[in-house]
C-alpha cells in the first residue's frame, strides 16, 4: 500500500496541512487515524485532550499541542475544559495558519475546531468525523436537546461528515439532524502499511485437534458490562469446553470488577494491551471466534456501529460473532461468522456447544478467501474523506 503523493492531495508541491482535533491522544482509534493521515503525506498538526481514566501513557507520534486533561463520564469538567482550551488555541494561533482542513472527533472537539476555524484567514474546510454517536446525543431530556441543538448548530459551519457506519447517518444525521450535506463513508477498517502484517493465505488453515476448547476473545477497547457479563456467563456454563481470551484496554470506571471477575475463573484469562497492529495476528490466529457486539448503549449507538473488531477479525480470518438485527450483525452474516437471536448468553453457550474445529476452520479459509481491501483501508479512502 504506497501513500499518495503531495501532488495527489491538492495538486501541488506543498504538503495539504490538517489540524486534527481529538478527544484523547493516547486514544486507539484515534492514533490509527493520526497514522493513516501521516502515510497518506498530510502534514498533520494534533490539538488533542488526554483522558488519563481511559487510557494509558502514549506519546504523540505527531506534532501536538495539548489541550489539557478531561475525565470521561464528567460533563461539568468538560465543558471547563473546552472553554480552557480557546486560550491554548490563541497562544498557539501561529500554528494554525495555512490549515486547509480541520477534522474534529466527537462534539467537544468540535466545538474547539469551530474556534479555531475562525481564527484561520482563508477559512478551512471543516468536516466532522464520527466514529459513535454518544448517548447523551441521543437523551430525551433536557441535556440531550441542548446538546443536540449546540451539535446542529456547529453542523452549519460544517462542510461534510465522516461517520463509520452507515447507520450513523441513516438513524441520526439525516432524521434527527436534519443532516442533508456531504457524508463519507469511512469503515473501521484495519491500517497496515505494505511491510505488514501480512494476511495469512487460507490454504495454510487446519482444524484443530478435537478435544481443545473452542477459543473465544475479546479485543480491543474493553468497557461493555453487558458484554463482559454475557461472556462470564457463558465460560461459567461451558466450563473447561470453552477458553475466554481478552485483550485490550480496559475502562475501569466500566467495569470496576474486571481483574476479580477474571481472577476467579481458570478459563478466563486477561492479557493486557497489545501493540498495533503487529499483535493483532497472533491474538485472532489463536481465536476460533471473536464477539464483537458492543451492547451498553443498546438500541442506539451499539446497535448502529459497526466496530473495528470485524475488520481486524476479518484480516486475519477469524470469525465474529454478533447479534443479529444490529448494523454489526447485519455485517456479520455477510459471511464473516455467526450471529446470535439475542444478547444473551443462553444463545452464545447455544451457538458454542455446536461449533466444531471443523466448521470453525471452514469459515476461517471462507473469509480469508475474502478481498484484502473489504478489511484494509486504503490511502484513497482516506484522502476522498478530506478533500472536497
Amino acid at each position: 500500500m504506497n501513500a499518495p503523493t503531495n501532488s495527489h492531495l491538492h495538486g501541488s508541491d506543498r504538503p495539504h496541512k490538517l489540524l486534527v482535533f481529538g478527544f484523547d491522544a493516547a486514544e486507539a482509534a484515534q492514533q490509527r487515524r493520526i497514522r493513516a493521515y501521516l502515510d497518506c503525506g498530510f502534514d498533520v498538526s494534533g490539538f488533542t485532550m488526554r483522558r488519563e481514566n481511559m487510557t494509558h501513557n502514549a506519546e504523540p507520534f505527531w506534532p501536538n499541542v495539548d489541550l489539557g486533561e478531561t475525565r470521561n463520564a464528567a460533563m461539568g469538567q468538560r465543558i471547563w475544559r473546552i472553554l480552557a482550551a480557546i486560550p491554548i488555541l490563541w497562544r498557539n494561533r501561529e500554528r494554525l495558519k495555512g490549515a486547509k482542513t480541520i477534522v474534529a472527533r466527537n462534539l467537544d472537539m468540535l466545538i474547539v475546531a469551530a474556534v479555531a476555524k475562525s481564527m484561520i484567514r482563508p477559512r478551512p474546510r471543516m468536516v466532522y468525523e464520527a466514529l459513535d454517536i454518544h448517548d447523551m446525543m441521543t437523551h430525551a431530556g433536557a441535556k440531550g436537546r441542548i446538546a443536540r441543538g449546540v451539535e446542529r448548530r456547529l453542523l452549519k459551519q460544517t462542510n461534510a461528515i465522516i461517520v463509520s457506519s452507515p447507520a450513523f447517518d441513516r438513524e441520526y444525521f439525516a432524521p434527527v439532524q436534519g443532516w442533508s450535506g456531504e457524508v463519507k463513508l469511512v469503515e473501521n477498517k484495519i491500517w497496515v502499511s505494505d511491510e505488514g502484517p501480512v494476511r495469512p493465505a487460507p490454504d495454510t488453515v487446519v482444524p484443530k485437534q478435537s478435544g481443545q476448547p473452542v477459543v473465544v476473545g475479546w479485543v480491543g477497547t474493553l468497557r461493555c458490562p453487558q458484554s463482559l457479563a454475557i461472556l462470564i456467563k457463558t465460560a461459567d456454563r461451558l466450563g473447561p469446553g470453552v477458553s475466554l481470551q481478552m485483550h485490550g484496554i480496559v475502562h475501569d470506571h466500566m467495569l470496576p470488577d474486571f481483574d476479580q471477575i477474571v481472577a476467579a475463573r481458570e478459563n478466563v484469562t486477561y492479557h493486557g494491551p497489545y501493540d498495533y497492529p503487529d499483535g493483532l495476528e497472533r491474538i485472532y490466529r489463536d481465536c476460533d471466534a471473536v464477539w464483537v457486539q458492543d451492547l451498553w448503549q443498546w438500541g442506539t449507538n451499539s446497535t448502529w456501529l459497526l466496530p473495528n473488531r470485524i475488520y481486524e477479525a476479518g484480516y486475519f480470518g477469524c470469525p465474529s460473532i454478533a447479534v443479529s438485527g444490529t448494523e454489526t450483525g447485519r455485517r456479520v452474516a455477510q459471511g464473516l461468522g455467526w450471529t446470535v437471536a439475542k444478547p444473551t448468553a443462553e444463545a452464545l453457550t447455544s451457538l458454542l456447544s455446536g461449533l466444531s474445529h471443523e466448521v470453525v476452520a471452514a469459515q476461517r479459509r471462507a473469509i480469508l478467501s475474502m478481498p484484502e481491501d473489504s478489511f484494509r483501508q486504503s490511502p484513497e479512502e482516506i484522502t476522498a474523506a478530506l478533500l472536497p
